[in-house]
């Protein structure tokens, strides 16, 4: 089985600080458990660049980690380096410039440097600024640049000139641990492309409010906690029997 999670408002409560998140104690000890179990292999899906997702998940090295949506990757062998080209580079430098003025035009938004791009933070600004921030965000880069990746969370516009997704990371891992069941869960519209990515005897759970494909939802990160002892409660026992 691949148990892959998401982490921020999966593992972690959202804070205003991306690099101040942790794992909630109960979900933390509940992945511990989880690697220890045979024919189980546990993987974080992150939004997050990979180096940020080491040092706010702080988990073994046997966790495989997938950064920004899939561009980065941690498996088993050493750490994936990304490796943009020059085009890349001048887009990305662009891309920087474009961005730049306009977190540079509100108050309390921010712009955080990807390995392929850069994600508009709004969470501090008032709903009006942030809203006009990503309207102004969008309409400045569709001017400037053309075949961006665009994804949209929470309070948050993340650009990007290469593009992958959370399912297409999903089946990756899929494939590579050579799982026959998969369990995932997430909280934002970009795990949705994961949801869609799981088949008949997978599972997919959905933390917090919002539209899912998923086929369970619970409140959120404790909930999330509960479930995943769950499931290790399933996995120490015969599980075709309970």
């Amino acid at each position: 089985m691949l148990v892959a999670l998401d982490f921020d408002g999966t593992l972690a409560p959202e804070v205003d600080d991306p690099e101040k998140a942790r794992a909630i104690p109960e979900a933390r000890a509940a992945v511990l458990r989880l690697l220890d179990m045979p024919n189980t292999r546990v993987a974080l899906v992150s939004g997050r660049a990979l180096k940020s997702l080491i040092e706010v998940s702080d988990l073994p090295d046997s966790v495989l980690l997938v950064g920004s949506h899939g561009i980065e990757l941690r498996l088993d062998s050493p750490d994936h380096n990304l490796s943009l080209d020059t085009a890349e580079l001048k887009r990305v430098d662009l891309l920087n410039e474009v961005l730049g003025e306009v977190a540079d035009s509100f108050d309390q938004v921010w712009l955080e440097p990807k390995p392929a791009g850069f994600a508009l933070h709004t969470r501090l600004a008032t709903e009006h600024n942030s809203r006009i921030a990503h309207l102004v965000a969008l309409s400045e880069t569709a001017a400037e640049m053309q075949d961006l990746t665009v994804r949209t969370g929470k309070n948050v516009l993340e650009f990007s000139v290469r593009s992958t997704t959370k399912g297409e990371a999903l089946e990756h891992l899929r494939e590579y641990t050579a799982a026959t069941a998969v369990f995932y869960a997430g909280d934002d519209v970009t795990d949705e492309d994961a949801f869609a990515a799981l088949g008949s005897d997978d599972v997919g759970l959905k933390s917090g409010a919002g539209a899912t494909l998923a086929n369970f939802r619970v409140g959120g990160p404790i909930d999330v906690a509960r479930a995943l002892n769950l499931l290790a409660d399933l996995r120490e026992g015969d599980v075709h029997e309970q």
